[in-house]
C-alpha cells in the first residue's frame, strides 16, 4: 500500500502505535477500508498477549496461545495492505500542512506523518519496587511465566498476585517447577472461579495469604525473600529459587505529551468512539481508560478507534459518505 505524500513529506491516512490485539485490529480494519495505514510496533517491550500461554475464552477459539493468535493477527492484517514498521515511540506532535493537521510520530531516528493516530500501545508489567528486584530481574525475577518457566524445571519459585494472569501464569509454571507458592496480599483470589479451582487443585501450588515481599536478596541469583504479613506484622524469610511477579500493568502512555487526556493512573480518557481531546487521535486496548482489560475487548476497541479515525480522515479529504 503506497502512502500518499503532502509537503514532501510521507503522509499516511492512519498511523497505529502498537502491534497488540487492539492496534492489529485497528490495523485490520484500517487496511481493508483502503486506508493508508501502517503500524509501529515495538520489539522491545514485549505485549500481554504474546506473553500468555493459554487463552480459552476468546469467542470460537477453544483454546490458543498468544503468541499464535497474535501471529495470526498480523499476518491477516500484512494481508489487506497494513505496513509495519519496528520502533518504540518517543514523541507524538502535530504540525499544520496546508489544510490538514498532520501527526508527527518520532520512533529513534525515523519519523512517521499521518492525518490520524490511533494510540494502542497496551501496558507493561507492574514493578514491586522493594529491594532487589531490579538487581536481580533475569537473575530469578521475571515478568513472564511463557519467556522463562522453562529456566525453573525442578525449582521453587513464588508468584506474586492474586488476579487471572497470576495464576494462570502459576498453572503454566506448575509444568516445570517443583513447587509453585503464590503470594497475594489478600485473603482470597480475585482470578475467575474455574481458574481459582484449578490453582487449589494443583497438588505443586501452595499460598501464603495476606502478605507481601518486603526484599529479594541473594549472591549472583535470587536465593530468599522477606514477606510480611499485612495484617499482624510478622516477618519471615523463605528460601527459592525465583520469583515471577504479575501484579498489575501500567500504561505505556509516557510519550503522548498533550495528544491526549490521561487519567490519575496515566490512561488515556476517551469517548465511546475511541476518541481523545485532541481531532485526529484515537485509542484502543490497554492503555486506555475502561472497566476490562481482555482479548476481546481490545479487539472491539481496535474496531471502534479504526472505524473513527476512517471517518475523520475522510471528512479531512472531503470524500465523507454523507
Amino acid at each position: 500500500m503506497e502512502e500518499i505524500k503532502t509537503g514532501g513529506e510521507r503522509v499516511y491516512d492512519i498511523a497505529i502505535i502498537g502491534g497488540g490485539p487492539a492496534g492489529l485490529t485497528a490495523g485490520i480494519y484500517s487496511a481493508r477500508a483502503d486506508m493508508k495505514t501502517v503500524m509501529i510496533e515495538s520489539l522491545s517491550v514485549m505485549g500481554q498477549l504474546t506473553m500468555t500461554d493459554d487463552i480459552e475464552n476468546y469467542p470460537g477459539v477453544k483454546k490458543t496461545g498468544g503468541f499464535d493468535l497474535t501471529s495470526v493477527m498480523k499476518d491477516q492484517a500484512v494481508s489487506f495492505g497494513l505496513a509495519c514498521v519496528s520502533g518504540t515511540v518517543d514523541s507524538l506532535g502535530r504540525r499544520q500542512d496546508g489544510e490538514h493537521p498532520v501527526w508527527q510520530i518520532k520512533y529513534g531516528e525515523e519519523k512517521i506523518e499521518a492525518l490520524s493516530v490511533i494510540i494502542a500501545s497496551g501496558a507493561r508489567p507492574r514493578k514491586l519496587g522493594v529491594p532487589g528486584e531490579d538487581k536481580f530481574s533475569g537473575m530469578g525475577i521475571s515478568y513472564c511465566a511463557t519467556c522463562d518457566g522453562a529456566f525453573f524445571r525442578d525449582k521453587e519459585i513464588m508468584v506474586v498476585g492474586g488476579g487471572n494472569t497470576a495464576i494462570e501464569e502459576a498453572l503454566f509454571l506448575t509444568r516445570f517447577a517443583k513447587k509453585v507458592t503464590v503470594i497475594h496480599r489478600r485473603d482470597r483470589l480475585r482470578a475467575a472461579k474455574i481458574v481459582e479451582k484449578r490453582a487449589f487443585a494443583n497438588d505443586k501450588m501452595d499460598f501464603i495469604w495476606d502478605s507481601v515481599i518486603e526484599e529479594i536478596s541473594g549472591t549472583d541469583k535470587v536465593e530468599k525473600v522477606r514477606i510480611k504479613n499485612v495484617k499482624t506484622d510478622v516477618k519471615r524469610e523463605l528460601l527459592l529459587d525465583g520469583v515471577f511477579i504479575f501484579t498489575g500493568w501500567v500504561p505505556n502512555t509516557g510519550f503522548i505529551g498533550n495528544a491526549a487526556e490521561l487519567d490519575e493512573k496515566g490512561k488515556i480518557v476517551t469517548d465511546e468512539a475511541m476518541g481523545t481531546r485532541r481531532d485526529g487521535v484515537f485509542a484502543c486496548g490497554d492503555c486506555r481508560k475502561r472497566p476490562l482489560n481482555q482479548v476481546i475487548t481490545a479487539c472491539a476497541d481496535g474496531a471502534i478507534a479504526a472505524q473513527s479515525a476512517q471517518l475523520y480522515v475522510e471528512k479531512l479529504k472531503g470524500t465523507a459518505y454523507e
